[in-house]
């Protein structure tokens, strides 16, 4: 309270000031003679100014005060003054009189017209008129004669801070999309304060926010409100309330506020993938569901809302991709699984499919939050329904010649229950079908079977509906169109040519049958096909008895080149207008005997006279082609288990020891044993295992000798080795020490061994060795030890 008293007496005497440092400096300037109109806010001080003005004696005026101040709002009890009207002609008698006149004088604003005091009557409101234009005039009393010209002025009314901001368009709301980044303009408020904008601070204004944080700030000068937190999610949290207020003064102490809400709402962007509700979906169908008709829904959640949950589903892996579709509900986002295909319960009771959903609309900048997919699995169990018959053909054509017997079979048509539980079928003819009953059928087999006799000159062709019922349920019935056609005449149609026939042999004899009655007789022209008139094979020749002969051209035919040639022949009446038909002849090739009886007309049993079909034929040859892969195989492991045991390497030249009970090859042998043991004696520490086998023991290795430095003891060395061999009990129960003295084939040298000799070894004499040079000597000294050295 004491801050609001002050403000207001700051407010007052403002004006006051101003007047006291705007017109003081100008007094001394003003003319002395000349009379002056000067309002002022204190009666006193005028006073002395207007004494102080006569003393200048200035004869000319040099400024016009023409604007005072009120206060606003001010309230007392008594008039507030103004100010004050006066003259320099005024000697302070009652002879001049103050007349006032314009906006509000004699209501709101009224003047002393003794003293010019003017004072305001009701309290003014700036907000509702903030100045006032008055005219003052001075008179004489007496004669009402103006002394002054005219003087107009002007009352301001002085504003004070009575007025707090009005946020006139609120309560406000806003969107901005969720995961918005921080700063991310939201909207903008506007509060308005009806005091004077420019005096003072009174329409100075700084927002805040009281309720909102910390997810949302506002510029204090702007009132622009932006996020202030990252990534707030929509479907956490759709719908904020927040308070703006509005404080006048600068947003000082004492300064009047006003508030408003804004309510912000997050609007959605597509940062969430569709999800199945469950993983495994089951349904089941009847296997006589319509096509097109849906059988399930499956349904994708989306936490997004409106076009950013759209999602499109899709079969994208099963064994019923081609029978099954699935399409999206435009409303309720549903995946509608339909059938597109016929189902068969009998043929495949159950479906597994693997269906996805995704979204439609991607944000790009979300798409490294993963795929915007999901699937589900979908079982789909078929269920039986009880089918009616299936006909093993959808239509049937049926020949039957006119002079066929009655009660002959005709035809015959099968049909079945494709159910599990497979019911007899019985077959009837509708006849609405065949009103005059020529045909009868038998409901156990279907056979249909001649009624009556047939004419074909009448009626060529027959249509009848066969149906089928089922004898456990009559509701389940099927229906199929059987059409019968009539042929001219019936005449065996089937001739057999022997391979060892001769050329101009009579094949067939044909004769024709003609249910018409001519005057004249019958008389039948044979003719072939206009190309057939030259065939190469078979002629005609007419009969005196109006039959037909087939013969043969040539001889020579046989059943691998061809089995059966077909003949048709053209044969018309000699009536008017004449009739024909054509008939075609088979003739098939037969394997006769010398007298011209047919035995076979079958290839297979020409290939295999012994009575073993070609079925046989195949599994006999599969059998051999069997016995000869067994034995192929076999001989290649014989020859692999026969291979050498030790590897050669054939880029290593040395020399070669071979087997002793072979003479080998000579220098060209290539299943030697690799001496680099005995060429590198220093280099053996210890016991090399044998290449040939696996041994099942461990044999600890014998510490190698110590290396000779100017020779090697070989015989010693072949000693060593030969006791260790004897002694290893991993070794073969045979003895494979083999000879290293042969030389090979051709060597000039000849043969080492003591095979070849007679002699036993004391008669041995190596004495010629030391001639053969340097490289023997140490040889013949080896074999030159006697019996004695060779004992110890």
């Amino acid at each position: 309270m004491p801050e609001r008293l002050t403000e207001m007496l700051m407010d007052t005497w403002t004006p006051l000031i101003i007047l006291w440092i705007t017109v003081l400096p100008s007094v001394y300037m003003a003319p002395m003679n000349q009379s002056q109109v000067l309002p002022s806010g204190s009666s006193t001080g005028l006073k002395r100014l207007s004494e102080e003005l006569r003393v200048l004696n200035r004869s000319k005026r040099g400024w016009v005060w023409n604007q005072m101040f009120v206060l606003e709002e001010f309230s007392g009890p008594e008039p507030i003054l103004v100010g004050q009207l006066h003259t320099d002609l005024d000697p302070g008698s009652s002879k001049i009189k103050y007349i006032l006149s314009g906006d509000g004088a004699g209501t709101i604003f009224v003047i002393n017209d003794k003293t010019g005091d003017i004072h305001a009557m009701k309290r003014l409101d700036r907000e509702e008129k903030a100045e006032y234009t008055l005219t003052a005039q001075a008179v004489d009393r007496d004669t009402n004669k103006p002394l002054e010209p005219p003087s107009e002025f002007i009352i301001k009314v002085q504003d004070i801070n009575d007025n707090a901001p009005e946020f006139v368009d609120g309560p406000y709301h806003a969107t901005v999309p969720e995961m918005s980044v921080v700063g991310t303009f939201v909207t903008k408020v506007t509060a308005t304060d009806a005091d004077d904008p420019v005096y003072g601070n009174s329409a100075k204004l700084v927002y805040s926010i009281l309720e909102g944080q910390p997810y949302f700030s506002i510029e204090p000068h702007t009132a622009i409100i932006k996020t202030a937190l990252p990534n707030m999610d929509r479907e956490a949290k759709e719908e904020y309330f927040v308070v703006i207020q509005a404080k006048d003064m600068g947003g000082h102490m004492g300064g009047l506020s006003g508030t408003t809400t804004v309510t912000i709402t997050l609007t959605d962007v597509n940062d969430n993938p569709p999800k199945f509700a469950q993983s495994l979906y089951h349904f089941s169908v009847m296997e006589d569901v319509a096509l097109g008709e849906p059988i399930g829904r499956v349904k994708a959640n989306d936490l997004d809302i409106e076009e950013n949950a759209m999602s499109s589903y899709d079969i994208i892996e099963g064994d019923g991709m081609d029978i099954f579709e699935i399409t999206t509900d435009a409303q309720t986002q549903d995946g509608i699984i339909r059938v597109r295909k016929p189902l068969d319960f009998e043929t495949k009771k159950s479906y597994t499919l693997k269906v996805e959903a995704a979204n439609i609309h991607i944000d790009p900048r979300f798409i490294s939050g993963g795929p915007f997919k999901d699937t589900a699995t979908v079982k789909i169990v078929v269920e039986d329904a009880d089918e009616p018959p299936v006909f093993s053909s959808p239509t049937y054509l049926l020949e039957v010649h006119e002079n066929a017997a009655i009660n002959s079979v005709i035809g015959q048509v099968a049909a079945h229950d494709p159910d599990v539980s497979s019911s007899p079928i019985r077959f009837s003819i509708d006849r609405h079908t065949d009103l005059e009953r020529q045909f009868n059928i038998n409901a156990e087999d279907g056979k249909i079977t001649l009624a009556t006799p047939l004419d074909r000159e009448t009626n060529m062709w027959h249509n009848i509906t066969i149906v089928a019922t089922e004898t456990r349920n009559h509701s389940q019935v099927s229906r199929v169109p059987v059409t019968i056609k009539v042929l001219d005449f019936a005449s065996e149609h089937e001739a057999f040519l022997c391979e060892n026939g001769k050329p101009g042999q009579v094949i067939q004899i044909v004769s024709a049958v003609d249910k018409d009655d001519p005057k004249n007789g019958h008389y039948f022209l044979y003719s072939l096909l206009p190309e057939m008139v030259n065939n190469p094979n078979f002629t005609i020749k007419k009969n005196e008895d109006n039959t037909l002969s087939i013969l043969a051209k040539h001889n020579g035919f046989s059943r691998q080149k061809q089995e059966v040639y077909l003949l048709p022949i053209i044969i018309s009446d000699s009536g008017n207008p004449p009739m024909s038909s054509t008939s075609t002849l088979t003739i098939r090739v037969c394997g006769c005997s010398s007298d011209g009886i047919v035995q076979s007309c079958n290839v297979e049993a020409y290939v295999l006279p012994i009575g073993l079909s070609m079925g046989a034929l195949i599994a006999i040859l599969a059998c051999i082609i069997l016995l000869l892969v067994i034995v192929v195989l076999f001989v290649t492991l014989r020859r692999h288990k026969n291979e050498p045991l030790i590897i050669k390497d054939d880029e290593d030249v040395r020399e070669n020891i071979i087997r002793y009970d072979d003479e080998g090859g000579g220098e060209e042998d290539t299943e030697a044993f690799d001496i680099a043991t005995l060429q590198n004696p220093d280099g053996i520490n210890g016991f090399l295992p044998r290449k040939d086998i696996k041994p099942d023991l461990q044999f600890m290795p014998r510490q190698g000798l110590a290396p000779v430095p100017n020779g090697v003891d070989v015989d010693e060395f072949i000693n060593v080795r030969l006791h260790e061999a004897d002694n290893d009990p991993t070794a073969p129960p045979y003895d494979s020490i083999q000879i290293y003295g042969y030389e090979g084939r051709g060597s000039a040298a000849g043969s080492l061994s003591s095979l070849e000799s007679s002699a036993s070894d004391s008669d041995q004499n190596f004495d010629y060795l030391s001639e053969w040079g340097p490289r023997f000597k140490r040889l013949g000294e080896l074999y030159s030890v006697g019996e004695s050295d060779k004992e110890t």
